[in-house]
């Protein structure tokens, strides 16, 4: 004969039925605090509500007057009769109460289920509440106008900590690439090197990952097709069929719904030079990088390339411009071969802002610390009869601690970038060092986004009460 099944103790109903109480007390909570989180300014979402309502108002009451108020009165006749009938059949102190509890109830159900639709229209497969995306959204339209100038891929590292922080950020970008798939595609098709610009669409991306990762693939066989990413090829058959890179640029950016916009430095196809310490030319933005001498010269051919209005408009309207960080000479000096860039720079009154590299570049900056990297920077503005420095200060790497890391890329002729930030203000720089690796031990030496993103908008917050205290 079998045992009944044990059945189980009170308490344990108990337990269960406070611990459910306390689920439900949770939800309610934290329904309310997001009902208030409404009634928070900023939202842009109240005042068209409240606009659609006077409008309807208005409309309603200028139908009745366009009638010679006849809907009214018969409206205010049939709500008195209404409430008469009402308030016979249920005193009046039960009929208001409960009129107005049906009402509001009515309300705030139907305001509900609306903004729960608009939830699932907007992001059917995503988590995110809409007041917290609109809040989230609210807060980078408020961010600054940051401009960021580069290369490679320290500037979508850059790029992709900002966008947490501003929906206002305009990359401008190298076009000098030679080298893997961009030189491939710029020598066989004649366009515009896409590598960079690439990336930089990837890293202010908010589309779904698995595009973004779509992009960024690389084809690994193949004939013709190995070496190749999808983004590369994809930019330059947009560019084929648009007639240039800048609209094929902006139908990409529809696609990855990139927040911000990535420009490039110049729309001509050009080719770097530099001289060597040695008396060497050599040419090609792939060789510069490893170039057997110490760089004295960069230039380009053609000479003095025009700048893209795009750009030159978003410096004119910048909160922050930012150079770097990124190599020296194959990234972050050829956008200051565009002289209107260099100029449209200059005459702007944001802060201008210098992120030097955490370690040297072995054939490129041997040697330089980030007083190297500035004068490498004003040199070659020199060279263009601007004397007047362009970046005045500086965020660097805080000095890193002997490791094993380092120890690996000594062995191969790499160096931590060593700042001297007395002597640097000393000589009138503005010099700001954080820990830009990041917290987190990491498997290579390299900016971390977030970490850098966070440096930079804590200098121009910094700046930004400085000169409102001025």
């Amino acid at each position: 004969m079998s045992r009944p099944l044990a059945r189980k103790p009170p308490q344990s109903r108990r337990q269960q039925a406070r611990v459910s109480r306390g689920r439900r007390r949770q939800e309610l909570m934290t329904r309310s605090q997001r009902a208030v989180r409404w009634l928070q300014p900023g939202l842009v979402v109240k005042r068209w509500v409240l606009t659609s309502g006077l409008g309807l108002l208005m409309a309603l009451v200028g139908g009745a007057v366009w009638a010679d108020l006849k809907p009214i009165y018969w409206i205010l006749e049939t709500l008195s009769w209404l409430l008469g009938t009402l308030t016979t059949v249920l005193p009046r102190e039960f009929t208001g109460p409960i009129l107005l509890l049906v009402g509001v109830a009515l309300v705030l159900w139907g305001q509900s289920r609306s903004f729960g639709s608009i939830q699932q229209a907007l992001a059917p497969d995503k988590d995110t509440v809409l007041i917290d995306a609109l809040q989230a959204q609210s807060r980078l339209n408020r961010g600054p106008n940051i401009v960021a100038i580069g290369g490679g891929t320290g500037l979508s590292t850059l790029l992709s900590g900002l966008k947490r922080y501003s929906s206002h950020i305009t990359a401008v970008v190298t076009v000098a690439d030679d080298g893997g798939s961009s030189g491939v595609l710029r020598r066989e098709l004649g366009v515009l090197p896409p590598g960079d610009i690439r990336n930089c669409l990837a890293a202010l991306s908010t589309e779904e990952p698995l595009l973004t990762r779509l992009f960024q693939y690389r084809f690994s066989a193949g004939g013709g097709l190995e070496g190749h990413s999808f983004g590369n090829l994809f930019l330059s058959a947009l560019t084929a069929i648009t007639g240039n890179l800048e609209t094929a640029i902006t139908a990409s950016s529809r696609v990855l719904a990139v927040q911000g916009q990535v420009v490039p430095a110049t729309n001509v196809d050009v080719r770097l030079w530099a001289e060597l310490e040695n008396g060497q030319r050599i040419e090609g933005e792939s060789n510069i990088g490893h170039a057997p001498s110490p760089i004295v010269r960069l230039g380009c051919i053609p000479e003095r390339p025009p700048a893209l209005p795009r750009a030159l408009e978003a410096i004119a309207n910048a909160d922050l411009i930012v150079l770097g960080p990124g190599s020296l000479y194959t990234s972050l000096l050829p956008n200051l071969l565009v002289p209107e860039l260099v100029s449209a720079i200059q005459r702007s009154r944001a802060p201008r802002l210098y992120i030097c590299n955490l370690m040297t570049q072995p054939g490129e900056t041997d040697g330089l610390d980030v007083r190297g990297h500035l004068r490498a920077i004003e040199a070659q503005l020199a060279s263009l009869g601007l004397s007047q420095r362009l970046f005045s200060a500086v965020l660097a790497q805080d000095d890193l601690a002997n490791s094993a890391l380092i120890k690996f890329y000594q062995a191969r002729g790499a160096e931590p970038v060593l700042c001297d930030a007395k002597g640097l203000r000393k000589d009138g720089y503005d010099v700001t060092q954080a820990p830009l690796q990041g917290a987190r031990p990491t498997s290579t030496l390299r900016h971390d986004s977030r970490s850098l993103a966070l440096a930079v908008m804590r200098f121009y917050r910094k700046h930004k009460r400085e000169s409102s205290q001025s």
